[in-house]
């Protein structure tokens, strides 16, 4: 249990390093500290901690100005379910179509106002009314 606590308070530290620098240099060296516990620790977690020093200047870069790329990735994966569901989707347009509406800016793409929406429904229901029985 004592590992599970160790492993459990380096989570903890690592998202505090970056809600608490003041800036890149500070969390290099919270950072720097976290990765000699970690070793000391967790000699196989090596991979994650080489993996920092590759992307350290972006990882970094978060430190100067709090901005991640979060919002563009999450669209990005949007996209691509989008494409995955849409069976042979080919028209660009309908792609970005699609997009607006998943992420809520259907007003976008809708160009229609209400009032002319509920027209073209009343003119429909003057035609199908007398269908119906």
């Amino acid at each position: 249990m004592p590992r599970l606590r160790t492993l459990y308070e380096i989570r903890v530290r690592f998202p505090q390093t970056f809600d608490t620098a003041a800036d890149r240099r500070s969390a290099l060296r919270s950072l720097t500290g976290l990765w000699l516990d970690i070793l000391e620790h967790f000699p196989a977690m090596d991979p994650f901690i080489r993996t920092f020093e590759a992307w350290q200047e972006e990882i970094l870069n978060y430190c100067e100005a709090r901005q991640t790329s979060g919002p563009v990735a999450g669209i990005n994966n949007k996209a691509r379910v989008i494409i995955k569901r849409a069976y042979g989707l080919k028209s660009a347009e309908s792609l970005w179509s699609r997009l607006i509406l998943d992420l809520n800016r259907g007003r976008d793409v809708v160009r229609h106002t209400i009032g002319q929406i509920q027209e073209l429904v009343a003119s429909f229901r003057a035609i199908f009314l007398p269908a119906c029985t």
